[in-house]
């Protein structure tokens, strides 16, 4: 009866290793919270099936501004943060949040304005430009989302010596809202925003907008993925979080971003051996 008993264990142990093994090859997936210029422009819609294929490692993105992205890394929420705020990304990593940052790519920053152009700031001084709106009380549509792009835009009021965010005129509009929103909102409204290249190329409403300013070496736009750190969260999984890294860093990873173009146009510009 023992030796039954014990064959009958042996069988239903090797039966529920056998029902456990799926499970544990569906879970081969990482979570990485990023801003929403990665998805929202397409890039990871063309990079993520090349990354699947090579490692069989199933990318999930929650999609978010650089702050909130990085507030939900430090719940534990996401195994690697991939965002556009180098300072926040440093002061993240410091505070022991991350492990290590890797420069992975660039675009740049451009001031999405009404083709009529009513505060006349076409050229390449986004400071310039900046004035010419606070003079004129022209609509300029604020993200207001604490993500990369507004803290790129409120970095150059301050250059620019004035702080319609903190005075709130009639004319600053904060919409708490990402990239796309704040684009359509411009376009409803006649409105100039500050909007990263890559989404600007992807964004189908343009109707009544152009690029403005561009060219200006403020507007430089640098992209950091960094690998959640497990010594404050256990549960992160490391290992295919590190190899999504690696690869985004590799040869091969990097063609990838090179690669990705709408329309002709590049979006996203490698530099992973920058040290940006």
């Amino acid at each position: 009866m023992r030796v039954r008993f014990l064959a009958f264990a042996a069988a239903a142990l090797a039966a529920a290793s056998l029902m456990t093994a799926p499970a544990v090859a569906q879970d081969k997936s990482i979570i990485v919270s990023s801003t929403t210029s990665t998805q929202d422009s397409g890039l990871f819609g063309y990079i993520l099936p090349k990354f699947k294929e090579k490692t069989g490692i199933d990318v999930k993105v929650v999609a978010q501004g650089t702050g909130q992205a990085l507030d939900t890394a430090r719940r534990g929420d996401a195994d690697v943060v991939f965002v556009h705020a180098k300072a926040q990304e440093e002061k993240f990593v410091a505070e022991g949040w991350g492990v290590k940052r890797y420069p992975v790519m660039y675009n740049d920053f451009v001031l999405i304005g009404p083709k009529s152009d009513p505060a006349k700031v076409k050229g390449k001084d986004i400071l310039s430009a900046l004035k010419a709106i606070h003079d004129a009380g022209a609509p300029f549509v604020s993200r207001g989302d604490k993500s990369g792009t507004h803290a790129a835009e409120l970095r150059l009021w301050k250059e620019a010596e004035l702080d319609p965010a903190g005075s709130k005129p009639s004319w600053y509009r904060e919409i708490g809202q990402g990239m796309g929103a704040a684009l359509n909102t411009a376009n409803a409204m006649g409105a100039y925003v500050l909007a990263d290249r890559g989404t600007w190329i992807s964004f189908k409403n343009k109707e009544q907008l152009e690029i403005l300013v561009e060219g200006d070496e403020r507007l430089f736009n640098q992209y950091g993925v960094i690998l959640v750190n497990p010594e404050k969260h256990p549960h992160v999984k490391k290992e295919y979080g590190q190899q999504f890294i690696d690869w985004l860093i590799s040869d091969e990873g990097q063609q990838a971003i090179a690669e990705y173009k709408i329309e002709g146009q590049q979006l996203f510009f490698p530099n992973a051996k920058s040290g940006s």
